[in-house]
């Protein structure tokens, strides 16, 4: 047994030897027919290796550094370098691991891989503050073409610092050559602006945006700092719509804007910054699917219909030379449809069913989800289904079938209670949506999402203590939660209830979420149930701009009916009642107001 074990051990070592050595002492793969150039290792130094690896594998880390890195310096030789490295990484030695590299690159002064290790595990062991000669060191060795690129990569380093002041101070240092030269100055601008924002000064890294910006408005780095800096700063905006103005090909820029656009529910605006991608890439797929899914969100079926079908009709060029499944690994879930085109494909029959079901088309929307084939994705199609029977009139039917979708994991028992009651709020049914959301919390406890659906079905109940309570649990539990400060504020304001307040928590939200239309809508309404009417109309039209909502225009017009803008007034409720006519909080208005359109 002991000499089976001592014989694997010694085959282990002889791979790692032969793995170490690849590329960097001689050793090369070769392809038949070419030339054998044996490798330049001796004897001696191939069982100082051996020894090493061994070591290492026999679990004494501290030995096998020494054997490595005593190789290294009789060679010479980068990857054992980078080997020796390794192993005091491995053994979480970091003090060890600084002396290899700064051997490495006594050794090897030109070693660009040595100085980008000397500054990240310098900064792992949180002395950021000696980073900046090797830094230096990195930047003037650059070729002078590759430098902004090199000098705009530079806060990466120091993606996990602790002191993230410390970064600021050592890059304000390096960078202070390079800002006002023609080449690099704006690169040493975004770079600064990035250290800024990460040590948590917004300010200052909009200001450097802005000179980035304004040294070269073609350039795309400063328009992405500025998306970084947004939705929390919202003046960033003007200098990524300055960017695509003068540069109106930059798609990478609108996408990352249309993103955020998304995020923020400013569906309106996000639009058409994908309708410009798509018409400088007829042929790319992704743009059309975002727009059906913004169409969808914006309840326009139609244009939702088109742009899914055009989708549906490039995917599958994109499909045959889509990379591997493992090619886009660590994209956002979000981001998975435009990954895999398989997904994308399948997300686009989802909504086209929605589409279809929204026009009151069942058949229709059957028919597409009929071609979805992806098991997991089988509690969706389902519950698009229930929906179907439930709009239908078979409630009964349609919770049952949600029931009966098997449960692989425990995330399955919670979206299936979420979309037993979602249709029974859809139906109005707030009583038994209630129970089901009541037994959800049991089952999953202070979970702020579950927390916050019982609330609002409480409110629906006008059960106001206990929307409030469970509103306020939610807070407690996850104190960044926008919606829930919306969602009391807003309530408060409806009921005409402690009016200062609402309006702290309504504003607290947008601290949260900067220009988020329905928050803003909510602002509006609290300013205008205070008497400040002027301001009211002011935000809800901006939340409607961003926006075009039912129940926003419905505000929109309210306040501008009273305040005596009564055709503008009956302009925008006839859009709200074009979109949908059916909205209970349209419907009560015009019948209040008495509005004659």
């Amino acid at each position: 047994m002991a000499e089976r074990s001592i014989r694997s051990t010694a085959a282990y070592a002889l791979a790692a030897v032969a793995a170490c050595l690849a590329g960097g002492s001689g050793v090369a793969a070769q392809s038949a027919g070419d030339t054998v150039d044996n490798s330049a290792i001796d004897a001696p130094l191939f069982y100082q290796l051996l020894i090493g690896e061994m070591e290492l594998r026999g679990g004494a880390p501290g030995t096998a550094f020494e054997v490595v890195l005593d190789a290294a310096r009789k060679t010479k030789d980068e990857q054992l370098y980078r080997r020796a490295t390794d192993i005091a990484l491995q053994a979480r030695a970091g003090d060890q691991a600084l002396s290899a590299v700064k051997a490495w690159r006594a050794a090897l002064p030109a070693s660009l891989e040595a100085m980008r290790y000397e500054v990240q595990l310098l900064v792992a062991l949180n002395r950021t503050r000696e980073t900046s000669e090797a830094l230096r060191t990195l930047i003037s060795v650059t070729a002078a073409a590759d430098r902004p690129g090199m000098i705009v990569a530079l806060p990466r380093f120091f993606s996990r610092a602790t002191d993230r002041k410390a970064a600021v101070t050592v890059l304000n240092e390096v960078l202070a050559a390079y800002l006002d030269a023609p080449a690099t100055g704006t690169a040493a601008r975004v770079a600064l602006g990035r250290v800024s924002l990460a040590a948590q000064d917004p300010a200052r890294a909009l200001e450097l945006a802005r000179q980035a910006h304004a040294r070269e408005p073609a350039a795309e780095a400063p328009a992405l700092l500025a998306l970084e800096l947004l939705p929390g700063t919202a003046a960033a905006e003007q200098i990524v719509t300055d960017h695509l103005a003068a540069k109106p090909q930059s798609n990478s820029v609108r996408v990352v804007y249309a993103r955020m656009l998304s995020a923020t529910q400013r569906f309106a605006d996000a639009v058409p910054q994908l309708e410009a991608v798509a018409r400088s890439e007829p042929q790319a797929a992704a743009p059309w699917l975002s727009l059906g899914a913004l169409q969808l969100e914006m309840k326009h079926p139609q244009q939702a219909t088109v742009a899914l079908q055009k989708y549906l009709q490039l995917a599958p060029a994109a499909a045959r030379s889509a990379p591997p499944d493992n090619a886009e690994a660590g994209a956002d879930d979000d981001e998975e449809a435009l990954a895999t085109p398989d997904a994308g494909i399948t997300q686009a029959y989802l909504m086209l069913a929605q589409a279809a079901e929204q026009q009151s088309d069942f058949p229709a929307a059957e028919r597409w989800l009929a071609k979805v084939d992806n098991p997991q994705r089988a509690l969706e199609v389902q519950a698009r289904r229930a929906s179907l029977l439930a709009r239908q009139g078979k409630l009964r039917e349609a919770r049952e079938l949600i029931r009966q979708v098997p449960e692989k994991a425990p995330e399955d028992a919670r979206a299936k209670l979420l979309a037993e009651a979602q249709i029974l709020r859809d139906a109005k049914q707030w009583a038994d949506a209630l129970g089901v959301l009541a037994a959800a919390n049991a089952k999953f406890p202070k979970d702020a999402d579950l927390l916050y659906e019982q609330s609002m079905v409480a409110e629906k109940l006008d059960r106001m203590d206990e929307m409030e309570r469970l509103l306020r649990q939610v807070i407690e539990i996850k104190p960044d939660y926008h919606h829930a400060y919306n969602a009391l504020g807003y309530s408060l304001a409806e009921r005409n209830l402690r009016l200062p307040e609402a309006r702290t928590l309504i504003r607290k939200a947008l601290e949260l979420v900067p220009g988020e239309p329905f928050i803003t809508d909510s602002l509006g309404w609290v300013e205008y149930r205070l008497g400040n009417r002027e301001e009211a109309v002011r935000l809800l039209r901006q939340a409607y701009q961003s926006r075009p909502d039912t129940e926003i225009a419905t505000h929109l017009g309210e306040v501008l009916w009273v305040s005596g803008q009564r055709e503008e007034a009956r302009r925008v409720l006839r859009d709200a009642r074009t979109r949908d006519s059916s909205n209970d909080v349209l419907r009560e208005t015009l019948a209040r107001l008495q509005v004659d359109l």
